[in-house]
């Protein structure tokens, strides 16, 4: 898988009848109802709050940095990724496109970006990633108790299933750079791999250290749904259906459509609504 300046004073207040503004209509009983600008920082204030819940524990916003995930993905789109259904004890399936935390130095030596204070803020609150997090993201192609395989030449085996796989970059080859297997992905575990296979350091290429290529599904941060940005590009991120077969069995993990700002705003609307016509009808 980035605030518009409101009025601040009440249009009749401080003017008379001669001042040439219209003044606000009474209320029932002589009193004026509350102007709707002195809700709004009640409102911006709530969708955020919100917009930082959600971030935290629905959807969050991450940005393409590479091409490892072509065609599939382009370096600069920006998805939402599903935080929630880790919460609830669902693990990554087969086919799903996941980020995950580094698990042991796989982006050494990419360099961090500085960014500004404005980036910072609108990464805090889910409208942009953060720029300071080392994340990746590829496609889950075995999880734990599958054994997986690829030899040069073949295409990728998972439990003795070939996948049919039409997400691969247009020329690649499954695995040709780097055969491997087979082997048993351990529990809790998941290998991982690139759409753009000759360009995706992915669980190949780190048999060798530490991980043996697995990537722990503790630091998996979620699935990405959605390609939201940009605007031509959106589209869903769903799971192929060369996992559905026989022997290659898939939960589909739900999907979370809405960015956490926009999601925000939707759920502060009918609560400062609803204080509105509480303090209306307190009032009366």
């Amino acid at each position: 898988m980035d605030s518009e300046t409101a009025p601040s004073g009440d249009p009749g207040d401080g003017l008379g009848a001669g001042d040439g503004a219209e003044q606000e209509e009474p209320e029932e009983g002589g009193r004026r109802q509350r102007s709707f600008w002195k809700e709004l920082p009640l409102l911006v204030i709530i969708a955020l709050v919100l917009a930082l819940l959600i971030k935290t524990f629905l959807v969050q916003a991450f940005s393409i940095p590479s091409d490892s995930m072509q065609n599939t993905l382009q370096r600069g789109d920006r998805v939402l990724v599903d935080k929630l259904t880790p919460w609830f004890g669902s693990e990554p399936e087969r086919g799903e496109v996941v980020v995950f935390h580094d698990p042991n130095n796989w982006l050494e030596g990419e360099p961090t970006p500085d960014p500004n204070a404005v980036q910072k803020f609108l990464s805090f609150i889910g409208l942009m990633p953060s720029a300071e997090e080392k994340d990746l993201i590829k496609r889950v192609i075995a999880v734990g108790g599958d054994t997986v395989q690829c030899e040069k030449g073949g295409p990728v085996k998972v439990n003795g299933k070939a996948l049919v796989e039409p997400y691969i970059y247009p020329g690649n080859t499954a695995c040709d750079d780097k055969p491997f297997g087979p082997f048993k992905v351990p529990d809790g575990k998941i290998w991982v791999m690139g759409d753009h296979r000759q360009n995706s350091y992915d669980s190949r290429w780190h048999m060798d250290d530490a991980t043996k290529g697995f990537v722990p599904v503790d630091k998996v941060v979620g699935r990405a749904v959605v390609v939201a940005w940009p605007v031509t590009r959106w589209a869903t991120l769903p799971i192929p259906d060369t996992f559905d077969q026989p022997g290659i069995n898939t939960t589909a993990a739900a999907a979370l459509g809405a960015a956490p700002l926009g999601l925000g705003l939707a759920g502060a609307l009918p609560l400062v609504l609803w204080r509105r016509r509480k303090l209306t009808a307190d009032r009366g």
